[in-house]
């Protein structure tokens, strides 16, 4: 299992601060949608300009804005524009190795967190969201098409749930806690996958075990790297000031804040795992040439006495009684027999055979 590496920010390197650069992998054009509700209407439409944006500003609805592919950057100034946005703000959205991180501003909350999901394949798809808190309005920027947010947005457009009744504080919440709920299925795997190697080394079925173990650790420290910033981003948002976040949502970012908390503590269970895993392989290994030892100094154990009676009659020596006996050579057979029976019936006893 294995997860996507992102580019270094090479490119970003001497600009000065505020220059907008989009710094990561092109994963197709740019997209913007929008979707407006309250309690008794919703609204989804896909705009062809970046400015028309501006026109949801004001209104007393609900807006949730999404951009997909950050290639366009100047679509996205236009949209930061319209929505007073700080233009190192905008330089950390097209910056896509960024630390999940939190920053509170006078008139909004700037977030971003990584994505991460089962993919089709054995990987997984990493994704990098920024998500921007407003009055009224949160806009989210997305790498590229397709995400985790479906159920949600499902949710919205049926109007089950408390989302087309609370305010855009509630709807921040429930893209993060969607986000955050589906590293449980990862984590599972993740599990399972420990599991599998666990069995394969008592098992002594350890073909690529140290390789695939080896993927696996790293797998784990990129998803904490991934989950670990997430306690304070949810702890943030629990502290911050109440014309942004309101009272209301605080039950519900405390239950956030438990849901990083457990997937933290599994992903630590899961490294200490990974550790006794190796232990665990190398006691395997060191046991299995203990038994191979063994079997070999039995056999040369047993092999001594009767190479000894051998090598005495394999002497050329004129004068020897034996050689000129005609029940000689059955009777070194059968003495031969006897004493490595007798070393085998010993070894029984003892167990050690």
């Amino acid at each position: 299992m294995s997860v996507k590496r992102f580019a270094k920010p090479s490119e970003k390197a001497g600009l000065p601060p505020g220059v907008l650069v989009h710094v990561g992998e092109e994963m197709g054009p740019t997209r913007i949608t929008v979707m407006d509700y309250d309690a008794e209407h919703v609204e989804v439409q896909e705009l062809s300009r970046a400015e028309d944006v501006a026109r949801f500003r004001e209104k007393p609805t609900v807006t949730w804005i999404n951009v997909s592919g950050l290639q366009d950057v100047e679509a996205i100034e236009k949209l930061g524009q319209a929505y007073g946005i700080h233009g190192l703000v905008l330089e950390d959205v097209l910056n896509l190795n960024q630390r999940p991180k939190l920053e509170i501003f006078d008139d909004y909350v700037f977030t971003v967190f990584k994505m991460v999901w089962l993919g089709d394949g054995e990987g997984l798809d990493v994704e990098q969201v920024s998500a921007i808190l407003g009055e009224r309005f949160v806009i989210t920027f997305q790498e590229k098409e397709g995400d985790v947010l479906d159920p949600l947005r499902m949710r919205i457009t049926s109007g089950k749930g408390r989302a087309r009744k609370s305010g855009s504080d509630y709807l921040f919440y429930a893209i993060l806690d969607v986000v955050v709920d589906n590293y449980f299925p990862v984590v599972e795997k993740l599990e399972a996958s420990l599991e599998e190697l666990e069995d394969r080394v008592l098992s002594l079925s350890a073909e690529n075990v140290v390789e695939d173990t080896h993927e696996l650790r790293r797998t784990v420290l990129e998803m904490k790297r991934y989950v670990g910033p997430m306690r304070e981003v949810a702890r943030m948002l629990m502290d911050a000031e109440e014309n942004l976040i309101t009272r209301d949502i605080h039950p519900y970012l405390r239950d956030l804040y438990d849901h990083v908390i457990r997937v933290t503590e599994s992903l630590e269970v899961l490294r200490e795992g990974l550790s006794g895993l190796r232990e665990m392989h190398l006691s395997a290994v060191s046991n299995r040439m203990n038994e191979v030892m063994k079997v070999l100094t039995i056999i040369g154990t047993v092999f001594l006495p009767l190479t000894f009676i051998v090598g005495v009659y394999g002497m050329n020596f004129e004068y020897m009684p034996e050689l000129k006996w005609r029940g000689g050579y059955p009777a070194v057979w059968g003495l031969m027999l006897i004493i490595a029976g007798f070393m085998v019936g010993y070894f029984k006893r003892k167990k050690w055979l």
